[in-house]
């Protein structure tokens, strides 16, 4: 009889084990695919070479596949701000193979052999492509994003990067990691999901001995990061290592912390 109860409670206890064994099945199952995502790569980024700039933006620089606004500081300033597009896709060309596209919207100069060597840009791997309006442009920079030799898509309009477009361009971003940059005028501005959204002068220039700008300088004030920190610098760039570096002043929100120092 004892043994006949043993069998039954061992029985029982064997029923009872099962959901829990279920539920330890499902919840390792879980946690592996948890893990697996845990370790899956982040968000592909251009880092600006710059520890202090790159170290308050997601991902550790201008994260690939999402739109970045880059608009004058002021009237005037539309060259220099033309300048830091160029620059950042000359960085972003020589860590990676393949071409870009530069979409110019008419009335928008456009940039010559010389002076893109001279922002370390080989003409031969920059595609230019000129347009008539804003939604032929922007037309234009979802197609690119889709082309699989395309690694950075620029595009320069009259207007400002309305909130539907920016969409467009994100979903249309997501799956490729294209560095993506809208140039705008100073005055356009409005609500979207661009990634950050910068502001450019023009700044003092360093030059050889013979008056000629051997690395550009621009005042660059990132008014707007998501899930980053904004900031103010002055940037100058050498095109012979393609590297960002800081020119005299630094990052403005630097500078007030160690105001409000010891």
């Amino acid at each position: 009889m004892a043994r006949a109860q043993r069998t039954t409670r061992d029985e029982a206890g064997t029923e009872a084990d099962e959901p829990a064994q279920r539920r330890r099945i499902a919840l390792a199952a879980l946690r592996d695919h948890l893990g697996r995502d845990s370790d899956a790569p982040a968000i592909e980024a251009l880092p600006l070479g710059i520890a202090h700039i790159d170290s308050g933006l997601p991902g550790g620089g201008l994260s690939l596949g999402r739109p970045h606004e880059i608009a004058p500081e002021s009237e005037g300033d539309e060259a220099a701000a033309l300048g830091f597009t160029l620059a950042l896709m000359a960085r972003h060309l020589a860590r990676v193979e393949g071409e870009a596209l530069l979409v110019i919207g008419k009335g928008h100069p456009t940039p010559y052999g010389h002076g893109l060597a001279g922002l370390g840009l080989d003409p031969g791997r920059l595609l230019i492509l000129e347009v008539e309006n804003d939604a032929d442009a922007y037309r234009a920079v979802e197609e690119a994003l889709r082309s699989q030799g395309l690694r950075a898509v620029a595009g320069l309009v009259d207007a400002g990067l309305p909130l539907k477009q920016s969409r467009r361009l994100h979903l249309a971003g997501e799956a490729a990691s294209r560095l993506l940059l809208v140039l705008r005028p100073p005055q356009a501005e409005c609500p979207n999901m661009a990634a950050t959204r910068w502001r450019i002068g023009s700044g003092a220039a360093l030059r050889d001995r013979f008056g000629c700008i051997e690395r550009p300088c621009w005042r660059a004030r990132l008014d707007r990061c998501r899930n980053g920190r904004t900031g103010d610098w002055l940037l100058e760039w050498d095109h012979a290592a393609h590297r960002f570096g800081l020119a005299g002043a630094v990052a403005a929100d630097a500078s007030q912390a160690r105001s409000n120092g010891p």
